[in-house]
Parts: structure tokens; C-alpha cells; sequence
């Protein structure tokens, strides 16, 4: 009995998630206040990347996913950057017990993201971000058109395969 209740939980859980994700798909990402790695503020309205895609990660230093999966675009970023013109942009929702590591952390790993800090976790909160990595694609509107949580490795060529498929012109809003 407790073991099906259990499972009952977890299945809502899952379906109450997928639901809330899936009503932001087509949105607009909200209009937030973010922290530079310098210790300035910028907003998320002044993300841009001149129309073309871009992929907003929530991660955090502590979570070995997250890094795992920004360390692998890593790897192929420069030729995604030239293929499609994706921009990434990092937004570290670590708390303010490690927010000072994470401009020594990123500098450590030679990330050529714009990275940004989510102090007061208020875009994570406007986005619903539950769990990290959490991982975005917005179109060149900043419209959300994919998201998936978790990393696998090889989930970054489904990424990038979703940002050829917006650069190709499949509006498709599939999630």
C-alpha cells in the first residue's frame, strides 16, 4: 500500500512538472534582474543575441550534472557559436554560501559563456526551475521553444539539434 502510494506521488509529481514547464513553452522569459560575475546588475531583457538562438542553463557549482553538461558544450560550443549563432547564456543559482566561488569556479573551467547570478533565486522562481541543470532554448524573441532537466551525456546533441531545427525554421513548439 505505501510502495503504490508512493508511486501515485511521483506520477503526479511528474505530471504536475511536466504540466507547469509545458504551459511556458512559447513564453517570453520574464523580465528579471541578475548579478554579474563583476558584482553589476543586468536584465534579462537585455539578453541578446541579435535574433538569433540562445540556451539558458540553470546550474550550480555544487551539482556535478550541471557542470558535466556546460563542460561538454564546451567542447563544441566555438563550432555551435559559428554554425548556428547560439549564444549561451549560465545562470549559477548557487546560494550565498557559494555565490563568491563561482567567479573562480567558472574561471577555473574557461567557460566562454556569459555567466550571470540568480542571488535571490528570482528567475529561477519565474521559470519554475525545480531542479538543475535545467536547460532552456529560446528562439531569436527569447521565447522558450525546449527545455529538459538532468543531463546525460550526449543530451548536448539533442540540444544542439533542437537549435539547428529553430536556425532551419521548425517553429514546432514540441517539448
Amino acid at each position: 500500500m505505501i510502495n503504490s502510494l508512493k508511486s501515485v506521488t511521483i506520477f503526479i509529481c511528474l505530471i504536475v512538472f511536466g504540466y507547469s514547464h509545458a504551459q511556458q513553452v512559447g513564453k517570453v522569459i520574464p523580465s528579471v534582474k541578475l548579478k554579474t560575475l563583476d558584482g553589476n546588475f543586468i536584465s534579462t531583457d537585455d539578453f541578446n543575441n541579435d535574433g538569433k538562438p540562445i540556451i539558458l542553463d540553470f546550474w550550480a557549482t555544487w551539482c556535478k550534472p550541471c557542470v558535466n553538461e556546460l563542460n561538454a558544450i564546451q567542447e563544441v560550443y566555438a563550432d555551435w557559436a559559428k554554425e548556428t549563432g547560439v549564444k549561451v547564456i549560465a545562470v549559477s543559482i548557487d546560494d550565498a554560501r557559494t555565490m563568491a566561488t563561482v567567479a573562480p569556479f567558472v574561471n577555473g573551467k574557461g567557460w566562454d559563456y556569459e555567466i550571470y547570478l540568480d542571488p535571490n533565486s528570482d528567475l529561477k522562481r519565474a521559470m519554475n526551475v525545480n531542479m538543475v541543470p535545467q536547460t532552456f532554448v529560446l528562439n531569436g524573441k527569447k521565447e522558450i521553444v525546449k527545455h529538459h532537466s538532468s543531463y546525460t551525456p550526449g543530451s548536448e546533441e539533442k540540444l544542439i539539434e533542437e537549435v539547428r531545427k529553430l536556425i532551419a525554421g521548425d517553429t514546432s513548439k514540441s517539448n
